[in-house]
């Protein structure tokens, strides 16, 4: 049996037709490695390859996320006219299975573990069933490694694996508990070590700093005593490694400690915004505003170095708050900066409450791409946010930006100048947005802590 598996590339892809700035796929890697051993299988990651319509294979399975939904669809429907069987799967198409039925021989519900051998099964004994749901959610142990050796490597020199998933939150923006349920899962440690012990020896991904590894967890720390076990357990591989994790790991100097001396070089965190009445609606109230300086502080003073993401077009930000978020990161410092437009994404309590509010703008998926508001934000108009988000993009990626939060902090780095150099290019080169004036956000003198803990417009709906 032949079979395609594929990752479709949407039509605003912020890095770039065919870059290979950014990781390799471990999706479509794992769905390989729960296909029969004999199966004849081909990765296609359309971000750095091309996709041949004309090859023949039995089976063509896509993952679908949210903006890249329109282009999947494209792609299962051309080979559908060719009579070959398709089979969607991944977050959007759990969320909106009418909707991706329409082009699917097959749809995916949830987590693929259990359902992919029963489906391949079906399909060859000629019973392919219209859904397959999953009816709990799966054990993480015994998952097979994924098939690294159908990628073409040449991605980040970084290597990914997962050894959880689930988050204990449930921020009314985020899918990960609308799809992997509120149960935090994870994989048994010692797994866990084999793998990472065959990807050293691999060699496939050993970079300049040697072998970098991505935990691709949805929250490296939602159990603090076993993320310790695992910090724990890796010390003698001597990797370097970087993951998700909630700003509260500031507060526990163990967790610092063991994370520090296992080789973590970064975490991505979640701060939204620098408003806590947004937070508090959001339900991320773990986060609380006038602790983050003091919390990247303290994670910086193990030499942990931080990207910071924040979010615009929450219904307490104000055009203002766009100038305080880049004076906040240029003083904290935040090492690599991540902005985005706040967007309602299917099957999220956020999408909901906005459809529920006649707030939603757009149907269009391939808008839903984090660059652009697709909802009416109540302190702006969709352009104010749209242009404003560039704006910040630019200051915030400006040399001067990038000198003082990664060459004159005490705690510099190479390779993080380097990577907003790059990041830089990146954005200046592939913007969706062009600014056709120049907005300069009100308060950028303001203090941005003082200005986002001292209640102003908390009221102002």
């Amino acid at each position: 049996m032949k079979l395609l598996l594929i990752f479709p590339m949407g039509k605003a892809n912020v890095i770039g037709k065919h870059s290979r700035f950014h990781l390799a796929p471990l999706t479509l890697s794992y769905l390989a490695a729960l296909a029969p051993k004999d199966a004849d299988i081909t990765i296609i990651d359309e971000l750095v390859d091309r996709i041949d319509f004309n090859v023949s294979v039995d089976l063509v399975g896509i993952t679908v996320l949210t903006p890249l939904a329109p282009r999947a669809y494209e792609i299962a429907d051309r080979f559908r006219a060719r009579g070959v069987k398709v089979v969607l799967g991944g977050v959007h198409a759990t969320m909106c299975p009418d909707e991706a039925a329409l082009h699917a021989d097959a749809i995916v519900l949830g987590e693929a573990e259990e359902i992919w051998p029963r489906l391949i099964e079906d399909l060859k004994r000629g019973r392919l069933q219209k859904r397959y749901t999953c009816s709990e959610l799966p054990s993480l142990e015994g998952i097979p490694m994924p098939r690294w050796d159908l990628v073409e490597m040449g991605y980040i020199p970084t290597y990914t694996i997962q050894t959880s998933r689930g988050c204990p939150f449930d921020c009314e923006f985020c899918a990960v508990t609308a799809f992997f349920g509120g149960k935090y899962r994870f994989r048994p440690l010692g797994e866990v070590l084999g793998e990472i012990e065959v990807l050293i020896k691999s060699r496939k991904q050993r970079g300049p700093l040697g072998n970098i590894f991505f935990f691709n967890d949805d929250n490296i720390y939602a159990h603090p005593q076993r993320s310790k076990e695992l910090c724990r357990a890796v010390m003698p591989f001597r990797i370097k490694w970087f993951a998700q994790a909630p700003i509260s790991i500031a507060w526990d100097e163990e967790f610092l400690k063991l994370a520090a001396k296992s080789g973590c070089i970064g975490v991505l965190i979640g701060f939204e915004s620098l408003f806590q009445p947004n937070l508090d609606q959001i339900g991320k109230k773990i986060n609380r505003v006038e602790e983050y300086g003091e919390a990247v502080r303290r994670i910086h003073s193990y030499g942990i170095k931080i990207m910071g993401s924040f979010m615009f077009g929450l219904d307490y930000d104000e055009i203002g708050f766009f100038g305080d978020v880049v004076k906040f990161m240029n003083s904290a410092p935040i090492d690599v900066p991540s902005f985005a437009v706040v967007t309602p994404y299917p099957g999220t309590r956020f999408y909901k409450r906005l459809q529920k509010e006649g707030r939603l703008l757009s149907n269009d998926w391939t808008e839903y791409d984090s660059n652009r508001a697709v909802h009416r934000p109540l302190g702006m108009t969709p352009r104010e946010a749209n242009e404003h988000l560039i704006w910040a993009w630019k200051r915030i990626t400006s040399f001067s930006s990038i000198l003082r939060r990664t060459v004159f902090p005490s705690n510099r780095s190479l390779f993080y100048f380097i990577y907003n150099l790059v990041l830089r290019r990146m954005m200046r080169k592939t913007l969706i947005y062009p600014v056709r004036s120049n907005p300069t956000p009100q308060g950028t003198d303001a203090a941005p802590l003082a200005r986002a803990s001292n209640g102003v417009n908390a009221d102002k709906r």
